[in-house]
């Protein structure tokens, strides 16, 4: 996401790239502080997150792929080897479901949280990058890609005999 100019947002500065999360994408994002450029959006009834260790989101995206299923947008965090698949908020809130999937390093990140989003200020750090751009307001179900990594966990414990 690094061309200027995209539906005429100049995406290499911190407020032009917010500007296109919030109207071209729908998604609540603020600057946050000014001074670093750092872009983040809080949870709520536009959008969570779903954050898990990058073999497993590998395995989640393939699973979506192969049901026909768009992935939206995803951030790939390389320090931390983890990615943030951004969703609808239509999980259940269903405590047991969040715990068993906490023990496998997988993360909703809903009301209260903060999702921090691809920024210009990223550029020389590799915090956090789009693995899957967002062009749009498509989130897939929180449902269906938390159900994809429960599926994903499932078939590697059947593999390793976990």
């Amino acid at each position: 996401m690094s061309a200027p100019g995209i539906e005429g947002f100049d995406l290499a500065t911190p407020s032009g790239r917010c500007a296109y999360y919030k109207m071209i994408c729908q998604l609540p994002a603020e600057v946050e502080p000014e001074a670093l450029g750092r872009i983040v959006v809080r949870p709520g009834s536009l959008v969570w997150g779903v954050s898990v260790p990058e073999p497993l989101g590998r395995a989640a995206t393939d699973r979506l792929r192969s049901g026909g299923y768009g992935l939206g947008p995803i951030i790939t965090h390389p320090h931390s080897l983890t990615w943030t698949f951004l969703v609808r908020p239509d999980l259940p809130d269903e405590p047991r479901i969040f715990a068993g999937l906490f023990r496998d390093r997988v993360k909703v990140i809903r009301d209260g949280g903060l999702i921090a989003l691809p920024s210009p200020a990223d550029s020389n750090t590799a915090y956090r990058a789009w693995l899957e751009v967002p062009c749009d307001t498509y989130r897939p179900s929180g449902r269906l890609v938390v159900e994809a990594v429960q599926a994903s966990l499932l078939a590697s414990a059947v593999r390793t005999g976990r």
